[in-house]
């Protein structure tokens, strides 16, 4: 055991404490290794820095506040009550899940804007992008990330004790005095855990702004700093700052939503019954489920409607004057594409292998033998879920370039860079996308491990099997289906990871899914409809994917998006 966790804090240890600790250390030291607080304040005192900051805490609380808006009464009605097509319902306000909201945003641009659909088919000229600005994040974000919200709360809902609500109602409160004395307080730990993932998800997000051409958010400013890293320790501090300011947001909401209320029990202790609707109660609920899906898939139907219009042929009309089909032959064939494409897979399949073997361990230890400070190697192998992206991959950046004001070569410089006159960024890509994704593998074999029991594991040993055959001729068949679905989930999320391959990957040719994308939607011509292509077939990867890890592991998917 005492080998399995050295190898599990190991790989941890270099895949996310020691590029984390490099790329905050390189904000904090001088031009002779000293400590100084000087780029911190520098960047601080930037009007620039500050509206970026600004900015993205307004983009963050906003999009929380609405993606909380949206999700409390879906996970209210959700788990309350029973109507006609809540399955098909439930299913379709899901949706955004397979859509990564950089993604989405192209669909969005020809919906909502000016020469868009929806103004065509309103026979208006109104500007909602505002120009790609705030509102339009926000809005794209809110509808992206609603569905984190909704699991943690409909969780939160289900564990709630119907009788507490019960004794209220008895004691005259009505319905909303109800919610707010004794529903609210008792969910607010599940509503911190999806606020808390929506919030540092939408302050540090990349790619969205950049799509929709928003350049003053941090997360912008530090993706745009990447080209003065090897001269200045500017970018590093912003990294600093914005890591400070997430770790900040996080332990404030802590205070103020996290902490468990004392009548909280964990689990309900009387099983609620669902109330069966109907009549215009049941088609009220089914209009809720149906009108957040359909707003939900407006961006994706976007996507797959730009992918298969001619180059040109969407502007100012309801619905695309010529139709093609040639963006997805491109998307398999455009030098730029494909090789995205083949770039990726290796990537992802490299990335998949190693968080499953590092996954397998951590879980095995965290359940079977459950070691004194379980809680640690817990929080640390969840920690990628709280750390942005866009700072682990400048945390790669400092392990790969020289640092002038330290006099000395990055450590790992010799075979694997970023920058330089032949970077060769593939080793941190796959680390990268391992470690970011290992969360999802632990959770899903845990997840196993808990269902199945030890006496086949003991009976094994006692017949005098090694402990290596025990693993892998006992546990793995065990866990089987639990393996496939962790893998299935780090394969399609390391293929549509935005942050690291922006940041990372530097040249064309080693250009993976995400950043050819955006580079391809930046072209004129055709690349908007090949880039389109590509969003839809990464939809389908992750439709695919989710399906597939929901119809192995049931009904504990759900945990594996709750924070």
């Amino acid at each position: 055991m005492h080998a399995m966790l050295a190898i599990v804090v190991a790989a941890l240890g270099l895949g996310l404490l020691y590029p984390l600790a490099l790329s905050v250390g390189a904000a904090f030291a001088d031009s002779s290794g000293g400590l100084t607080f000087a780029h911190v304040r520098a960047v601080l005192d930037d009007p620039a820095t500050l509206r970026g900051l600004g900015n993205s805490t307004l983009i963050a609380a906003l999009t929380t506040a609405l993606a909380a808006a949206i999700a409390t009464p879906l996970a209210a009605v959700g788990t309350r009550c029973s109507f006609a097509g809540k399955g098909a319902l439930t299913a379709l306000v899901l949706v955004p899940l397979v859509l990564p909201p950089f993604v989405g945003a192209i669909g969005l641009r020809h919906v909502l804007g000016r020469m868009g659909a929806l103004n065509a088919a309103l026979g208006t000229d109104v500007d909602w992008l505002g120009d790609g600005g705030i509102g339009a994040i926000v809005v794209l974000q809110a509808f992206a990330l609603y569905p984190v919200m909704y699991l943690n709360l409909s969780a939160a809902f289900a564990n709630l004790d119907p009788s507490l609500e019960d004794a209220a109602r008895c004691g005259g409160a009505g319905g909303w005095r109800r919610f707010r004395r004794v529903t609210l307080p008792m969910i607010r730990p599940g509503a911190f855990a999806g606020a808390t993932i929506v919030f540092i998800w939408a302050f540090t997000e990349l790619g969205t702004p950049l799509m929709l051409d928003f350049h003053e958010t941090t997360a912008v400013q530090v993706f745009n700093g990447i080209r003065e890293v090897e001269a200045s320790r500017r970018p590093y501090a912003l990294v600093a700052v914005m890591l400070a300011c997430s770790v900040g947001f996080y332990v404030l909401g802590k205070w103020a939503l996290g902490r468990v209320p004392p009548a909280s029990t964990g689990k309900a202790s009387v099983a609620r019954e669902e109330r069966r609707l109907s009549g215009w109660r049941a088609g009220a609920a089914g209009a809720l489920f149906a009108a957040v899906g359909g707003v939900a898939c407006m961006p994706a139907l976007g996507v797959v409607l730009a992918s298969v219009t001619v180059p040109g042929q969407w502007y100012g009309t309801v619905l695309p004057a010529a139709f093609t089909g040639d963006h997805y032959v491109n998307a398999l064939s455009h030098p730029l594409a494909a090789g995205s494409i083949r770039t990726s897979l290796g990537l992802s399949l490299a990335a998949t292998v190693l968080s499953l073997a590092v996954g397998f361990v951590a879980a095995r230890i965290l359940v079977r033998h459950r070691p004194r400070g379980a809680w640690a190697l817990d929080a640390l192998v969840m920690l990628p879920l709280a750390v942005p992206g866009i700072v682990l991959a400048f945390g790669y950046v400092a392990m790969s370039v020289r640092w002038p004001f330290w006099g000395a070569e990055a450590p790992l410089a010799p075979f694997a860079s970023v920058l330089g006159a032949d970077p060769s960024p593939f080793p941190f890509l796959v680390t990268a996308y391992a470690v970011r994704r290992l969360p999802y593998v632990v959770r899903s074999v845990a997840a196993g491990l808990e269902q199945s029991g030890e006496e086949l594991e003991d009976a094994a040993r006692v017949t005098g099997a090694s402990p290596w055959r025990v693993q892998w001729r006992v546990v793995a068949p065990l866990v089987a289906a639990n393996l496939v679905a962790g893998a299935l989930l780090a394969f399609s999320f390391s293929m549509l990871e935005v942050s690291d391959g922006l940041v990372l990957a530097q040249r064309e040719a080693q250009f993976p899914v995400t950043k050819a994308i955006y580079s391809l939607y930046e072209r004129l011509g055709d690349g908007p409809g090949i880039a389109s292509a590509m969003g839809v077939w990464a939809m389908a990867l992750l439709a695919v994917a989710l399906l597939g890890a929901s119809a192995l592991i049931g009904r504990r998917m759900g945990a594996m998006f709750r924070g």
